[in-house]
């Protein structure tokens, strides 16, 4: 290791050239450097490898019996050293067969799985894609282990550490959605009104109290949850059927509006937009295949925040 680290590499291209040029001059042509320093490349060569490498002939510039042995071996290594330089080629989506794993909530799930699993059966039939709920905390060791590619959802939630890659995809703000007929929300309703209605809460950790119930304290008022739910799923189809309320992301409530037959009104009080956004490992950043799969998402949100 001790003469690899006393070695010059760069020789070794010069080295090349001279042996297909059998000639000092028309090498350094080829190399685009003077003769001059083309013969003291030479130079170097001859004592770095302690053999005159080529020798002046009556005919010619002849290669020593070493330089002969080393032809065949160092333009092996130079061929694979150009070839590990290479950009990584593109990601052939049409033709790969890939599988990707992403973190995401059932709210994620049901905005853009639709789209980007349609994009996939069309357009790349081979790529699998594995979707995980999210955690508590961010999946950090599973992003810098491969073995998560990407995590999904609103950035205050997740709070991702300044050294993650993130990209923002959109906004949603907060809306709430009655049974179409209800006996007291008729219209936008009230502070009054959506305080005294019995509400229901989708909560995937099972907490009672979250940013409502913070600002509602904030103005001396508590709201009575009636039904707490851990997933999407079903709600559409139970606040249909009762007189409860529901706030959730406005996203959501058109798509459960499409679903069951329900009004959707402003929430009442002053509530912080969400911002989704994105977050992967910055050692998968150049990885042709992780870019194409967030070029996808990113691709795909842009339509949903344009609707």
């Amino acid at each position: 290791m001790s003469n690899l680290r006393n070695f010059d590499l760069n020789l070794l291209l010069a080295f090349d050239v001279l042996m297909l040029e059998l000639n000092v001059t028309r090498a350094a042509k080829k190399m685009f450097i003077t003769q001059s320093a083309m013969s003291h490349t030479l130079h170097k060569l001859r004592q770095q490898l302690d053999d005159p490498l080529l020798v002046k002939t009556s005919t010619g510039m002849k290669p020593t019996e070493r330089a002969l042995a080393l032809i065949d071996p160092v333009r092996a290594l130079l061929n694979e050293t150009e070839r590990l330089i290479q950009p990584p080629s593109e990601f052939e989506a049409r033709t790969s067969q890939h599988r990707f794993v992403l973190a995401a909530s059932d709210y994620i799930e049901l905005l853009l799985m639709p789209e980007l699993s349609g994009l996939n059966e069309k357009n790349a039939p081979g790529i699998d894609l594995h979707i995980k709920r999210t955690e508590k905390s961010l999946q950090i060791e599973e992003l810098e282990k491969g073995s998560l590619d990407v995590v999904l959802g609103f950035e205050s939630v997740l709070n991702p550490p300044t050294h993650l890659r993130r990209q923002y995809l959109f906004s949603d703000s907060m809306a709430c959605v009655v049974r179409r007929q209800h006996p007291i929300v008729k219209s936008n309703p009230s502070l009054a009104e959506f305080v005294d209605v019995p509400h229901m809460l989708i909560s995937r950790t099972g907490k009672d109290f979250g940013m409502i119930d913070q600002r509602l304290s904030e103005l001396g008022l508590e709201r009575r949850i009636k039904l707490i739910i851990p997933h999407f799923l079903s709600a559409a189809l139970i606040v249909s059927k009762t007189d409860m309320i529901l706030s959730l992301p406005y996203r959501i409530a058109e798509q459960f509006a499409t679903l069951a037959p329900l009004e959707i009104f402003p929430v009442p009080i002053e509530l912080p937009d969400y911002d989704l956004c994105m977050i992967w490992h910055p050692l998968r950043d150049k990885d042709p295949a992780h870019q194409w799969l967030r070029e996808r998402i990113t691709s795909i949100c842009k339509r949903i925040d344009t609707i």
